[in-house]
């Protein structure tokens, strides 16, 4: 009852915390948007409950992301025409969510499932607050570009949007070429039960999560130029998504799946040792 009881309070609290940051853009079609990133994940949750299935969560995220990209973007359309720089940003949202999802999408499908949520999806309340999370973390990393984009001038184009968008070309390169290493080592009979070293992974133990902590930076400095006041707290995307990806999901929950797998290994020991999280040791 307790657990239940928290549950519903972690939702609650994420729900009014990327709510807050979009009121405080002050602009309505950001807080109806967030609002409506939520409801999807809401809606999603009722059959992946009563089918007790997760195969459908990272593309909902996913789809989620190009829903919200797409309907600012149409909504600024409708009433400013055609903006460059918003077709940039929302168009790198949309490739990254398209990548992304369907590659978890088809890892899991092959997988036949999610291991993560063998628990998780038993408890209707703690399976509530996973989609509920889900729809924190779609509103908080796109806030800065879905307020930017709906902003009076839109995306602004100069050199912020133009090294913006390199930074964001240099982490999705870097997020793509990460798990296409690590899905093509895991396909080789030889390396059953054995963890990656090599590629990307010789010099960082998760550069895909480096790569996306990156895009999101590169996605938050194309969208600085049209933000002020209030908007600004909206800034914190790559903060969040560093602080999501390395304390409280991906990174952490990794690293101590891979020291019970491979602890008592010394070369896995000594892989830890020399090679950086991220990028500095």
């Amino acid at each position: 009852m307790i657990k239940n009881l928290i549950h519903i309070v972690f939702s609650i609290v994420a729900f009014l915390l990327a709510y807050s940051i979009a009121f405080l853009t002050e602009i309505e079609i950001v807080k109806n948007v967030i609002l409506y990133a939520f409801i999807i994940q809401w809606v999603l949750f009722i059959p992946a409950y009563l089918l007790q299935t997760e195969k459908f969560y990272d593309l909902s995220g996913s789809f989620t992301y190009i829903f919200v990209a797409c309907y600012v973007s149409y909504n600024y359309y409708l009433s400013n025409g055609i903006n460059i720089g918003n077709i940039i940003i929302a168009g790198a949202i949309i490739i990254w969510a398209m990548r992304l999802g369907s590659f978890l999408f088809f890892r899991i499908r092959k997988a036949g499932e999610d291991r993560r949520f063998n628990e998780i999806k038993t408890s209707a309340t703690r399976f509530f607050m996973t989609w509920t999370l889900q729809g924190m973390w779609v509103s908080i990393c796109s806030a800065c570009a879905l307020t930017a984009i709906s902003s009076s001038k839109g995306v602004e184009i100069n050199s912020l949007l133009y090294m913006g968008l390199a930074i964001f070309l240099v982490g999705f390169l870097l997020e793509v070429i990460a798990d296409n290493q690590k899905t093509k080592f895991r396909s080789d009979p030889k390396n059953k039960n054995n963890f990656i070293s090599s590629g990307l992974w010789s010099v960082s133990r998760h550069p895909n999560y480096l790569g996306e902590i990156i895009l999101w930076l590169g996605i938050t400095i194309m969208s600085i130029s049209s933000l002020s006041g209030w908007q600004l707290i909206t800034l914190i995307s790559p903060i969040f998504t560093y602080v999501l990806l390395v304390h409280i999901s991906g990174v952490r929950i990794l690293e101590a799946s891979g020291k019970e797998k491979w602890g008592h290994l010394d070369s896995y020991n000594n892989y830890v040792k020399n090679t950086p999280t991220l990028i500095f040791k």
